[in-house]
Formats: C-alpha cells, structure tokens, sequence
C-alpha cells in the first residue's frame, strides 16, 4: 500500500507541521510505504502531488484545511481525471476545515482522522459530488463553497494582512469590510433562468458551511447531484449584524432576505467582484459553476 502525503505547512499557521510527523508516523506503523510531499509554496506542493499522483500511489493524504482539500480535489476529481479513482484522505488541521465537517471526520485528533482513512480504504470509500468552475480562461475544481459577495470580500481583506492570526483575523476584517461594503448587482443565470440580483453576497454550494462552521446552506448534500445556490439580499448594516449570528446554527435561512435554490449550473456576474472557493482565492466574476455528480472519492 503507497500513501501519498500532502502536508502544508503554514496549515493553521505551521500547526501542520507536527501533525504531518503524526500522519507519516501513523502510516508507517500500519505497514504502508509512505510519500511525504512538503513544499514551501502552494503551486509547488501541487506540482509535487501531481508527480507522486503520476507515479503511483493507493491514495493521497492531505494534512492542512481547507485550501489542501480544494488541492487535493483539482489533483483528483472528474471522470477525465487522469490517474482515474485515486481517493482522497484528509487530516484536518486548518483554521475551518469545513469539508472535515460535512464529511463527519474528527477535528482535533490526527490519529483518530488516520485510523478512519484506513478503514475508509478497506472498504473502498464513499464517491462526492464536486462543484466545477469555469471563467478567467482556465477551469478548476472546488470541494466545499464558491464565495462571491461579502464573504469573498472578507477573505480578501484578511490574507491581506499579517495579524492576527487564526479566527481573530477573519472576524477583525468582517467588522472592517462590514464598515464600508455596500449590496452589489449581480446577474445570474441559474440552470437556464436569467435574472438581476442585488445582493449582499451569493454563493454556490457543495458542503454546507463556511469560516469554520458558519452553516450557509445547512441542507447541503455531498452526494445529490446539485448544487445549493444562496442569497442574501441587500440588507442595512443593522439587519445584517442581526441575521448574521444565525448562520453558526443555520436559522438564518427563515429570514426574508435569505433564499436557498438547487441548481445544477449557475452564471454568475457583477462588476469589481472576486471570487473565493474553498477559501482559495479563484478570482474575478464572471464565472460559470457547476456540479459534477461522484466526481470524488472520499477516504471518509
């Protein structure tokens, strides 16, 4: 058995590190023969993985959050993908590891989450829908959510800056966005239907949550075949600080304001707007999405 372990190292600011020596540990001592792939860039840990990927392996392991599942899953997914039905195993330790959450894995125990990947493998997986992107000339592939609105706004913002670190960081640069963001005009195109939108943000949706657990479409399956497409409309600052609470438990979808539709493609446009997924940086809208049914399998 040939692992393939991916581990970022600036995960949860170089938490990675020591959990990656676990993950290896772990592995080793289960008899498997593992390849440990560490880069100080992200471009060149992809580069990495796709060479571990071409040479052979059982299965690939990444060690981080969110941003090493949506590498994992543009090294893996679709049916064309070329080293065919290679499963992904995730070891979270990211600031929100919001794919581990849809998928049930533990979150703050790396040997738990590595005996559940071996089980995983024995018994061959558990195949996920993925969401496709297409727009900025190129095409790529997301496992969680596509952002565009202030929530994109946010993470913008935040990598932006140094300081602080961990959650603090996020929730520093929501209040700061919130300041000044204003409702953006988008226009949509949702499995055919056209219309104009203005909106505080839209996002399309594979997993159900962001940031760490802020549930935006908390009816989201993996494994359905759509896509769950959320809106916020234009809301004052006040209305939006009191809606906004709501999402860590997932009421907020009864406010008037909020709407949820599943769609399988969806043509998204605004003027001056950049798009997130997964928490990675995609860029500016226009961009088309859409779902691609059991495009993954998932170690889970």
């Amino acid at each position: 058995m040939i692992i393939a372990v991916a581990i970022n190292p600036r995960a949860s600011f170089g938490g990675a590190q020591h959990t990656g020596a676990v993950v290896v540990d772990f592995f080793r001592a289960a008899g498997a023969s593992v390849i440990v792939l560490r880069r100080d860039s992200y471009d060149g840990l992809a580069e990495s993985v796709g060479e571990a990927l071409a040479a052979g392996c059982d299965a690939l392991v990444v060690v981080g959050g969110d941003g090493m599942v949506h590498l994992g899953i543009n090294a893996l997914a679709g049916p064309g993908a070329p080293y065919g039905r290679i499963p992904l195993g995730i070891v979270p330790c990211g600031t929100g590891n919001d794919m581990a959450r849809a998928l049930g894995l533990p979150l703050k125990d790396a040997r738990a989450a590595c005996e559940r990947i071996l089980v995983a493998l024995k018994a061959g997986g558990r195949l996920i829908d993925a969401g496709r992107i297409a727009g900025n000339g190129t095409t790529r592939w997301f496992a969680g959510v596509v952002s565009a609105g202030f929530d994109a706004a946010v993470n913008e913002r935040a990598n932006a800056w140094r300081w602080p670190r961990g959650k603090g960081r996020y929730n520093l640069a929501m209040l700061r966005e919130l300041a000044t963001f204003k409702a953006i005009d988008y226009t949509v195109t949702a499995d055919g239907d056209t219309w104009r939108q203005g909106a505080m943000l839209i996002s399309v949706a594979n997993g159900q949550s962001i940031g760490g657990g802020m549930k935006v479409t908390p009816d989201a399956l993996l494994d359905d075949g759509f896509l769950d497409l959320f809106i916020v409309e234009p809301l004052s600052r006040v209305q939006f600080l009191a809606v906004f609470p709501k999402v860590f438990s997932g009421r907020h979808t009864g406010h008037r304001a909020v709407h949820v539709r599943q769609v399988r493609r969806v043509d998204i446009a605004a003027a001056n707007v950049v798009a997130y997924a997964d928490g990675e940086r995609v860029g500016p809208l226009p961009l088309t999405v859409e779902v691609v049914p059991g495009a993954i399998r998932v170690l889970a």
